[in-house]
């Protein structure tokens, strides 16, 4: 059934109201409740169904600016359910405004399910997974009148703005629960744009990710261009000029969006196997530093550890061990994802090499669906169980809890909620002592954000150990200061006490002896990971008061393999603003 989209009413303070608009002459539907105050995009009303689309009027005829958001609705109309519409704004013709930089020429702003429009998180995250962007944000709280009314648009590139509660509502409740701000004679055109030569608006480069996430055929050039990855740089799967290695790029990318389309990956999911595909050769630490600017840490060391892992699946692996190894791997990617990502790096190639990787990954993927790892989230059940089970536990006890549980999990130990229950009753008092170990190359922020840490009892920073010997550049001594630090580790732990642990660590080897101890003193590990591009790197170090030479820095870079999740009991990985941008490890969810 095909639903005409309710008429918006005027905020009592919009200026570009007239005599045949709706005013909101209450607003007790917003005061006192959460509201989101996006950007009013100048386009054309537009609501896509499973199985068609129409503008504002239910029997709108075919228009060329309507030509793209039809081939839009062809590609994501499947994955919207029965009785469900998305709602949005056509951004393909100028009308008024002439943009520049959208990331789409569709816009979502409600996902209706029936007569019930969603709340506002869940509809960003569905239009997400359809490869919908939302509009600007540009307030969002307790619906505060003064504040709205202080709101100042660039009103020659801006339409307006429109309110709307974050929680849902019915399609009764509309007119209280949504209302907008138009600026003054906001059309300004002599000819009504359908009557006009079609202009089209202006894409940014971040269009070629989200065209992606919808399920267009990937360009690699693009993409590249998007995340900011020159095509020429080390590592890119796409080198400058035409050649081999860019055909090759080109039936790679191709090949792993047509598996992610099988096996039914989209929206973020799919840009990170297509992603992980094109920056398949560049250093992963590198990968993730970089990708944090575009895309936020979230997705970017989940593209990382993609680039990582997928060459493990090309390697034999004893049947034997290969079920505790997948459910590791599963613990840092999605392994439908990872095995289209293994497969696909070897399309076109002829060589045993890939002959024999080809069979490898074949083999895992048969295990991993046997074993059910194949889906985009086998651990959630367990996690939802086991957070309803613990519910009152603090968080570090929780995050414990949850640590041991799908390490057993991995180990094919535990399968049910109830298993993990009984498995984690040891660490439920939350009597163990902590350690949060600073990961990264010199520069990267790992002292300044371990100062900002609170409740630390003990703070090891082999630095301040050599420079109590006389230098901190002194490295002759390595040997007797690491041995320093870690029986104060050990003391320190073994008193029950919180500490940090200030190093390089820049591989596993080198971690390896602060986790030994760890264990031993039953601590909980938490390792913070700061990924920072080597650019920024150079540029902070030759601000430090002691600034670490050159080529031993550029080695660092070099040497510098970030843990994975599952290598410690938690995982924050902080970004170059000095903040966690993503967590990996938490009973209660991911940053």
């Amino acid at each position: 059934m095909r639903v005409h989209y309710p008429r918006t009413p005027h905020l009592p303070w919009s200026p570009g109201v007239t005599p045949d608009d709706v005013r909101a002459g209450d607003l007790s539907g917003l005061r006192g409740r959460e509201v989101v105050v996006t950007e009013k995009l100048d386009g054309e009303n537009t609501t896509l169904y499973a199985d068609g689309l129409h503008a504002r009027s239910l029997d709108s005829a075919h228009h060329p600016s309507r030509a793209w958001v039809k081939g839009l609705q062809g590609r994501i109309g499947g994955r919207i359910p029965a009785g469900w519409r998305v709602c949005g704004e056509n951004m393909y013709a100028r009308h008024s405004l002439a943009y520049q930089g959208l990331e789409s020429w569709f816009y979502g702003f409600s996902v209706w399910d029936g007569d019930r429009c969603l709340d506002w998180d869940r509809t960003v995250a569905f239009l997400r997974g359809l490869g919908i962007p939302v509009p600007p944000v540009l307030w969002r709280g307790v619906f505060d009148e003064r504040a709205l009314r202080a709101l100042r648009l660039d009103v020659e590139r801006q339409e307006g703005y429109v309110v709307r509660t974050a929680a849902g509502f019915g399609r009764e409740e509309f007119a209280g629960r949504v209302a907008k701000w138009v600026r003054q004679e906001h059309v300004r055109t002599g000819t009504h744009w359908m009557h006009a030569a079609v202009v089209p608006n202006a894409l940014g480069p971040g269009a070629a990710l989200w065209s992606v996430r919808s399920g267009a055929e990937p360009d690699v050039g693009a993409l590249l261009a998007a995340v900011g990855v020159p095509r020429a740089e080390p590592g890119a799967a796409v080198e400058a000029g035409p050649g081999v290695g860019e055909a090759a790029a080109e039936v790679a990318v191709a090949e792993v969006a047509a598996r992610l389309d099988a096996i039914g990956r989209d929206g973020d999911a799919r840009l990170s196997g297509v992603l992980a595909t094109a920056l398949r050769s560049m250093p992963r630490a590198r990968v993730a530093a970089r990708l944090a600017g575009p895309l936020g840490m979230r997705a970017a060391r989940r593209i990382a550890d993609l680039v990582g892992l997928h060459g493990a699946l090309h390697r034999p692996y004893p049947d034997e061990e290969r079920r505790a190894g997948l459910g590791r791997m599963a613990l840092a990617a999605d392994l439908g994802v990872l095995h289209a990502v293994a497969a696909a790096v070897l399309a076109g190639r002829a060589d045993d090499a890939a002959g024999q990787g080809r069979e490898q990954v074949e083999w895992s993927a048969l295990h991993a669906e046997e074993a059910g790892l194949l889906g985009p989230a086998p651990l959630e059940p367990l996690r939802t169980g086991l957070r309803e089970a613990l519910a009152g536990l603090g968080a570090e006890a929780a995050d414990r809890c949850w640590a041991e549980a799908r390490d057993s999990w991995a180990r094919g130990r535990v399968a049910t909620v109830e298993e993990a229950v009984a498995a984690t009753w040891r660490w439920r008092s939350g009597r163990f002592p902590r350690l949060v170990h600073l990961v990264g190359p010199s520069g990267s922020g790992k002292s300044t954000f371990g100062a900002g840490l609170a409740g630390i009892d003990a703070y090891l920073s082999l630095d301040d150990l050599r420079e109590a010997r006389g230098s901190r550049a002194d490295q002759r001594a390595n040997r007797a200061v690491l041995g320093e630090a870690l029986d104060r580790l050990d003391a320190a732990l073994a008193a029950g006490g919180a500490v940090a642990w200030d190093a390089t660590s820049l591989n596993q080897h080198q971690r390896s002896m602060v986790n030994t101890v760890a264990r031993r003193r039953d601590a909980l590990t938490t390792y913070a990971v700061a990924l920072v591009e080597e650019d920024e790197l150079g540029r902070r170090n030759a601000r430090r008061a002691h600034p670490v030479p050159a080529h031993v820095l550029a080695a660092q870079s070099r040497r510098f393999v970030p843990p994975y999740p599952g290598q410690a009991h938690r995982l924050w990985y902080v970004g170059a603003d000095g903040a966690v941008g993503d967590v990996d490890g938490s009973l209660e969810g991911e940053a």
